[in-house]
């Protein structure tokens, strides 16, 4: 019963994304279709009813579960199975060849683009390969920044101090540390200056060196801001861009910054590009449907 959910929902949930079909009679299950694709349904049921021995399992744990199988796995994927993100509160393993190839090239190249849609974990990892190169000493400091951009809305006057006005631009990132190092630990690390969240208007002038670096939300910065970021790089440092191109919040006449250093970096050394779809989402799996439906549309819509 907990394998196959209520009214049999994660065998549904299973069908619906590999296109096969699944019929059980008690313990008995039966899996009809491709080749391939019954013996990777066969093995992930192995897999969820060992996991049913220790949890409860519910429609985000098949959807995860299925990240992890690489559905879509690449012929060149097996170079990518081993990575692992270690930090003080245990491993985190990637979601997918997609995220784990994500991780490896932020680990292996001193600037990284992790472009795409919500909910692929590019901040998320992001700020995990932050935290595991601090806490290895690779570096001495993390710098987390943000485009204060206003998502489509104006909010107009914001009460408090300077700190208090752009702290909701920068929540997202307070949130991935708390869950990375514990509210405390975070907050001793931000009053020792050893992690430092601000926004991008804050870095014109500044050298980091010895530091990781991460820029957020970047499909919202302009080319001038872009250029002067990722010429903030100092010796010692790594850094990683991450944004999604369908949700730039700029004037409509004004280019996205990340978007024009996708045309002029490609082919730089030591520069890489992780490149995110709609497949790779791993929140709740309508997210995905969500997001690869409106790829559709973009992709259909003239002048796009």
């Amino acid at each position: 019963m907990n394998l196959s959910g209520q009214f049999d929902k994660h065998l549904r949930q299973i069908e619906d994304r590999l296109g096969i079909e699944i019929h059980n009679r008690g313990h008995q299950f039966s899996v009809k279709g491709k080749p391939d694709t019954v013996q990777t349904a066969i093995n992930l049921l192995r897999d969820l009813y060992e996991e049913t021995r220790t949890a409860i399992l519910a429609p985000e744990h098949i959807h995860l579960f299925m990240q992890e199988a690489n559905l879509d796995k690449k012929p060149n994927a097996a170079k990518y199975d081993d990575i692992r993100i270690r930090t003080r509160k245990g491993y985190i393993k990637p979601k997918g060849d997609m995220q784990a190839q994500y991780i490896h090239h932020i680990r292996t190249h001193d600037v990284s683009f992790g472009i795409g849609p919500a909910g692929t974990g590019k901040t998320w990892l992001a700020v995990a390969c932050a935290v595991e190169a601090l806490e290895r000493d690779e570096v001495r400091r993390l710098v987390l920044v943000r485009p204060a951009v206003e998502a489509g809305e104006k909010l107009g006057f914001l009460p408090g101090d300077l700190s208090q006005k752009i702290d909701p631009y920068l929540r997202p990132m307070y949130d991935a540390l708390y869950e990375m190092l514990g509210i405390e630990k975070v907050n001793k690390l931000i009053e020792r200056n050893v992690i430092e969240v601000a926004p991008l208007a804050y870095m014109r002038g500044r050298t980091l060196n010895d530091a990781f670096i991460l820029l957020d939300e970047a499909q919202n910065t302009t080319v001038e801001q872009m250029k002067m970021f990722l010429t903030r790089l100092g010796f010692g440092s790594t850094a990683v861009v991450t944004g999604d191109i369908t949700q730039i919040d700029l004037p409509r006449q004004q280019l996205s910054g990340l978007k024009h250093v996708m045309t002029i970096l490609k082919d730089v050394p030591g520069i890489s590009f992780s490149h995110f779809e709609g497949r790779d989402v791993v929140r709740h799996a309508l997210v995905q449907r969500i997001v690869a439906a409106y790829e559709k549309h973009q992709t259909n819509e003239p002048n796009t």
